[in-house]
């Protein structure tokens, strides 16, 4: 995927979120209630006027009952093969954790593998219900080091470690130390 600027993407991002609520024959009023995110900033998202976090997505994307790569899928680059210039790459403007999906598009599998960079001192909470759907997910840390709480409990990662985890709540990321760390999310969802 061809790199483009903030601006086009906000408009994608909020063009794909207004589709896939309309697919799932959804009101704003609708998501908002799902989501707890305000009727006002959906609509100002959905129309590309809003750069969102990683957590205002991540409550949207519970609402609609989807998992965040989802948002990112190009799905006119279907197949087996993601070839690394096609991989859909997103920073998030809060953190500045930059997000890659890794996997291919459009096989029917149930398993997402993304690429995180989290930035020196990064922290990202995604709070959102995960009731829609269960979501198992693996982080295998690569460089770095991250602190991973979920549930309240506290995993300090070091590079070469993965940590196993059913999210069912929120899930906190943070990287402690003085130099980006990078690490590889791994999930699948059912029902």
């Amino acid at each position: 995927m061809e790199m483009m600027d903030d601006l086009e993407l906000d408009q994608r991002l909020g063009a794909r979120i207004k589709a896939l609520r309309q697919s799932r024959s959804l009101t704003l009023d609708m998501l908002a209630e799902r989501s707890g995110v305000s009727r006002a900033m959906i609509s100002r998202v959905e129309r590309g006027e809003s750069s969102p976090t990683a957590a205002l997505l991540d409550r949207i994307c519970a609402g609609l009952g989807i998992v965040l790569s989802v948002l990112f899928r190009d799905e006119g680059h279907a197949g087996p093969l993601a070839r690394r210039t096609d991989q859909p790459v997103w920073t998030d403007p809060a953190s500045g954790y930059v997000r890659r999906n890794i996997s291919p598009p459009g096989t029917g599998s149930g398993i997402e593998i993304v690429d995180v960079e989290m930035p020196a001192g990064g922290r990202v909470l995604l709070d959102a219900p995960r009731s829609a759907h269960r979501l198992d997910q693996q982080v295998w840390v690569l460089a770095g080091e991250m602190m991973v709480t979920l549930g309240g409990i506290e995993h300090r990662l070091a590079a070469g470690d993965c940590l196993q985890m059913l999210l069912d709540g929120p899930i906190a990321y943070h990287n402690p130390g003085s130099v980006p760390a990078r690490y590889a999310v791994v999930l699948t969802t059912s029902g």
